[in-house]
Parts: structure tokens; C-alpha cells; sequence
């Protein structure tokens, strides 16, 4: 016996989707049969994208945002649902970091990881919540409404790591603030929950892990490995499926149990 999970139908917003782990989630959603949109700063790399979604049969939109600035993200969210409807499912991905010991952290360094991986996730959330919470309210009785948040947290947010405290202490927030938007929404029918990724291979750290400090830390690993992108697949589809209906405030590793 197989199991699918159809989206045919939703309409889903990836955020930071010019790269790494928003690249594949978005790829992920729309071979599951959403329409996505993709949004970041890179409006280029999107446009390649799109082209790639659009190539294999799917339907892609790109919106440019910039997650530190609330005018983008009223803006961006508003153009996505002209354009392909209202949205159905948010995957809130945007994420940036600092390295060095927090004695040497400077107040542009706290409000560069900060204001995106915290403030930014927030007002994103909330501005798609707002529309899924009108939706909601104002539906006929058995109508689909509602809607699937699933914030990219970190396994940092659980076990704090050396050199990158303050991305610890943001992830961390997200953690809380999934939570929270799942206690207040949940009754509306908006599901809100969070993955926290590990070590996960990407273009952005590709590099490290061929150098000796990279080594060091795949030898620290349970099993002494590190991830791919596409090991989130499973997990990313199981929270936005129409099925997880009774999945609400969840925090779900997925770092092979490094955070253990």
C-alpha cells in the first residue's frame, strides 16, 4: 500500500527561497502539486528557479522581499495573493548567522540575526495569519479554510553551540513564537509548527565540511554524518499536508539526533 500527499490546489509562500534549504522546500511543495511563491531578495536566482519549478510541470511565482523591512513583507504577501491566491501554506525560512565568541558581539551583529531570524519570521507569520484568520472567520460552514505555518527553527534553538550563540538565542525565540501563534490560530484552523534542521549540506557550507574543523564536527555526530536537503522532505510535507490537521505546536527534530 502507498501513501501520496496531494496539494494540489494550495498555494504556498517560501520565504528565502533563493538558495539552500527554501530552494529545495519550494521544489519539494510544488512537485507535491502546490502553487508556490518565491520569495527573497535574490529576485534573479528565484527567476532561475521558476524556471526549473516551470520546467518539471509545476507553477511558480517570485516576489521580491526583504523580511527586515515590514513595508516588503505587507507588500510581497499582498502581491503573492494577487497574483496566485490566497495562501494556503507558509513555509517561514529566512535565516542568517553570525560566528565569534558573544564577548565580541557588536549591536549591528545581534540586529543583523536577530531582526531576521526573530522579528522578520514574526511579522511574516503574522501578516499571513491575518489573511488566514479573515478567511477563516468569515467561510461558509465546511469550506476549507485555515492554513499550515511551519517555522524553520534549528536544533541550535534546542542545544546551544559554541561561536553562534546569538543564532542560538533567535531560533530559540522561533521555538516560543511557534508555540504561541499555534495557541492563538490553532482554533481558527491554522496549524502552526516548526522544523529544527541539524547540520544539513548546502551551497552556503559545502566548503566547511572538507576542512579539519568541518571534520571535527561530523565525528561529533551520532552518526557521523551530516544531511542533506532533501532529508527534510518527509517532514516539511507531513506539516503542510491537509491531513495534519491534529498536528498543532509541534517541534520536530530533524538533526539525526544530534540535539539529543
Amino acid at each position: 500500500m502507498s501513501y501520496s500527499i496531494d496539494l494540489s490546489g494550495r498555494v504556498a509562500l517560501v520565504t528565502g527561497a533563493s538558495s539552500g534549504l527554501g530552494t529545495q522546500f519550494a521544489k519539494t511543495l510544488a512537485k507535491a502539486g502546490a502553487a508556490v511563491v518565491l520569495a527573497g531578495r535574490r529576485v534573479e536566482r528565484l527567476k532561475t528557479l521558476r524556471a526549473e519549478i516551470e520546467a518539471g510541470g509545476g507553477d511558480a511565482h517570485v516576489v521580491k522581499l526583504d523580511v527586515t523591512d515590514h513595508d516588503s513583507i505587507k507588500a510581497a504577501i499582498a502581491h503573492a495573493e494577487t497574483e496566485m491566491g490566497t495562501l494556503d501554506i507558509l513555509v517561514n525560512n529566512s535565516g542568517v548567522s553570525t560566528t565569534q565568541k558573544l564577548t565580541d558581539v557588536t549591536p549591528d551583529d545581534y540586529d543583523y540575526v536577530m531582526d531576521t531570524n526573530t522579528k522578520g519570521s514574526f511579522f511574516v507569520a503574522q501578516e499571513v495569519a491575518k489573511r488566514m484568520l479573515a478567511r477563516a472567520k468569515g467561510a461558509a460552514p465546511g469550506t476549507f479554510t485555515g492554513g499550515r505555518i511551519v517555522n524553520i527553527a534549528s536544533m541550535a534553538g534546542l542545544k546551544v553551540l559554541g561561536q553562534i550563540g546569538v543564532y542560538c538565542m533567535s531560533k530559540s525565540a522561533v521555538i516560543h513564537m511557534t508555540r504561541a501563534m499555534a495557541l492563538e490560530w490553532g482554533r481558527y484552523g491554522i496549524n502552526v509548527n516548526a522544523i529544527c534542521p541539524g547540520y544539513i549540506d548546502t551551497e552556503i557550507n559545502h566548503h566547511h565540511w572538507k576542512t579539519e574543523q568541518g571534520k571535527k564536527l561530523i565525528d561529533m555526530m551520532p552518526r557521523k554524518r551530516i544531511g542533506q536537503p532533501q532529508d527534510l522532505d518527509a517532514v516539511l510535507m507531513m506539516l503542510c499536508a491537509n491531513e495534519s490537521h491534529f498536528v498543532n505546536g509541534a517541534v520536530i527534530q530533524a538533526d539525526d539526533g544530534f540535539a539529543v
